[in-house]
């Protein structure tokens, strides 16, 4: 079992709304192994951005955590819980950029246009690094080059407005990239780009991980993505955790409805001329409105068990071995 980078446990988030309080996660926990990519799966509005952005403590205004930790154990310093840093506190500016980095949906609205790709990229190992600005700038070329922008130095003085929209996420994964932080957080990194694009930012994503030796947590819609970059996936629904496992495990034999529903939804699942089942066609009136509390299973697999039929059924396929 690989010893988790964070450890999440319990986490509530409540947003308060012009109708009252709204519920966005409950109970969720999962964790994070080190080296490892870690997939969050749902809908839109199961939680997975609301997740993250409480791992960076980037929640709104109208947000608040009311409950649970989130435990960060650093290779290098002594373990805390994210959510109980005060903002005076030094490791907060740690956390976001140094320890923790994250890559966003739509790379425009992650960069300035008023700032030229050197300086941005330069900047974030400014905030976090004790060098020269010249440094900085040979670092930031170096990253730059990592991730596929080539050597011509005339790109440090580019703006993004000049670029094509995969050599933007470029440059924002090498942002995020540039202090080698222990976790990265790719927030749907591919989804705003062309099919052809989106291949070479994903296999640029897992190269990384893998030259870098960091956790990735990929939050994504697309099972397709996870097949191919994954090594553990968490199901959410509606702020709520129903299944974790390793990509192998969930994909092969999903255990709650919900996930059997996702995996049906694929288009490749269907045969021609046959309509796709909606999730609630394969779910059918199994009650996901109801919380059920995550059981760990063998393997590291845990599911939220619904009614004692289900819990049965389970029990009796885990004694058979299918499980």
């Amino acid at each position: 079992m690989i010893a988790p980078l964070v450890s999440i446990k319990d986490l509530s988030v409540e947003f308060r709304t012009d109708t009252g309080i709204a519920s966005a996660l409950t109970g969720v926990s999962f964790d994070i192994p080190r080296g490892q990519v870690t997939a969050v799966v749902g809908e839109s509005g199961s939680g997975k951005s609301v997740t993250a952005n409480c791992i960076m403590r980037l929640l709104a205004a109208s947000g608040r955590v009311s409950g649970g930790s989130i435990e960060l154990f650093p290779a290098d310093q002594s373990p805390f819980d994210v959510i109980a840093l005060k903002p005076s506190d030094s490791r907060l500016h740690d956390l976001r950029g140094g320890l923790v980095s994250m890559v966003f949906q739509e790379p425009m609205t992650a960069l300035s246009p008023v700032h030229t790709v050197g300086d941005q990229v330069s900047e974030a190992i400014l905030s976090h690094r004790d060098v020269s600005r010249e440094e900085s700038q040979q670092r930031a070329m170096t990253m730059l080059q990592r991730v596929g922008l080539g050597e011509d130095i005339a790109l440090l003085e580019r703006y993004p407005f000049e670029l094509s929209g995969g050599m933007r996420q470029r440059v924002v994964i090498a942002m995020a990239l540039v202090c080698e932080p222990q976790l990265l957080i790719c927030d749907e990194p591919t989804t705003a780009l062309d099919v052809t694009i989106q291949a070479e930012i994903l296999q640029l994503i897992r190269s990384l991980q893998q030259e870098l030796d960091n956790a990735v947590l990929f939050i994504t819609h697309d099972l397709g993505v996870v097949a191919q970059i994954a090594h553990n996936v968490v199901v959410m629904y509606q702020g709520r955790v129903l299944e974790t496992g390793t990509v192998r495990q969930v994909l092969k034999t999903p255990l709650h409805p919900y996930t059997r529903g996702l995996i049906a939804a694929i288009p490749g699942q269907a045969r021609l001329g046959q309509r796709l089942p909606t999730i609630e066609q394969v779910v059918g009136d199994f009650d996901l409105d109801e919380p059920h509390p995550l059981v760990p299973l063998s393997a590291g697999r845990s599911v939220a068990l619904p009614t004692q039929d289900a819990q049965a059924r389970l029990k009796a396929q885990m004694e058979r071995g299918d499980v």
